[in-house]
């Protein structure tokens, strides 16, 4: 009796081994054809990203752009429910100048859709401002009505502390959201701070706002598919975001006609929806492109110590602009 039901026991394992190692199989295989395709498709992408650093790096090798001067993040966005992305040097940390208005754009939609601030005309004001005009002093508006906080004099050191865990509420809900090595709680500034917005950032600057383009062009593409508001904030922020670049402008360095859209000005149907950050030393741009073809794509391109150098960004975008259709 015992023997049988050894023997019976044994069957039983046995067959559940096989049928747990077919499905298990099966799974494999399944994977492995949605693998292919996809390594394949990421490869490609990776390629193409790879390129158009290359092209601009021995473009501006004469006026010495080097590897770690240049951060690219490219996401193909013809299958919106299924993104693709590469980079080059896409997680590094990098001063992001105007482009971090992007983050304080979500955040305010975010705020208002979940009923923490309210929407006076004030706030109306600002965040197109901080987004069309890239006004500094609209930002530093926004950044307080997020926050809570203002700046002014020095606070002693336990008040200071409390008005620096309010003034990361940016910070957090982005790390809430999975976001990594970033720094989003400083305010902008045409010249420089002072008082206790310049005891935050740091006697070294080591609080200073930073970004990847990885992190920028995640929420980018976020925006442009309504994954970080409703669809009503959604539609808020791309208009403000979109750019006209067609024929001149009075100002050479506004943001339709000074990055990406420079690349785009010979390509009839093209659309662009932009944010643009620029100083002395860096020279940033984080676009969304439609072309006429049905490509759909956001490029973010980073570039520091070459801040004149207006045709770095789009030697990138042309790049992409002229490959994006190869990659299957």
């Amino acid at each position: 009796m015992t023997m049988n039901r050894v023997r019976i026991f044994l069957i039983i394992a046995t067959l559940l081994l096989v049928l747990i190692s077919a499905q298990a199989q099966m799974r494999w295989q399944v994977a492995d054809s949605i693998s292919v395709g996809e390594v394949a498709r990421l490869t490609s992408l990776q390629e193409l990203v790879n390129q158009a650093a290359h092209t601009a790096l021995e473009k501006f090798a004469e006026k010495k752009l080097t590897q770690e001067q240049l951060s690219i993040t490219l996401i193909d966005l013809r299958d919106p429910q299924h993104p693709s992305m590469a980079s080059w040097r896409g997680n590094e940390r990098v001063y992001p100048a105007s482009v971090v208005k992007l983050f304080y754009l979500v955040a305010v939609h975010r705020w208002l859709e979940d009923k923490k601030i309210q929407e006076t005309a004030e706030l109306k004001r600002a965040v197109r401002d901080m987004i069309v005009d890239s006004s500094n002093e609209a930002t530093q508006y926004v950044l307080d009505v997020l926050t809570q906080t203002t700046g002014g004099y020095e606070l002693p050191p336990k008040e200071m502390a409390a008005w620096q865990n309010k003034r990361n509420a940016v910070n957090r809900y982005y790390a809430a959201l999975g976001f990594t090595n970033i720094n989003v709680n400083q305010k902008t500034f045409c010249e420089d701070a002072y008082g206790r917005e310049k005891v935050s950032r740091g006697s070294n600057g080591e609080n200073r706002n930073k970004l990847t383009t990885d992190a920028t062009a995640r929420l980018l593409s976020e925006i442009v598919t309504g994954r970080a508001v409703n669809q009503a904030h959604s539609s808020q922020m791309m208009e403000l975001l979109k750019r006209d670049f067609s024929g001149t402008s009075k100002d050479n360095d506004d943001q339709g006609h000074g990055f990406t859209g420079i690349a785009l000005q010979k390509v009839a149907g093209a659309k662009l929806w932009s944010k643009a950050g620029w100083t002395s030393t860096t020279r940033h741009d984080a676009a969304y492109v439609e072309l006429p073809d049905g490509a759909r794509f956001v490029l973010v391109t980073f570039t520091t110590d070459h801040a004149n150098e207006r045709d770095i960004v789009p030697t990138v975008a042309r790049v992409v602009i002229d490959g994006i259709a190869s990659v299957k």
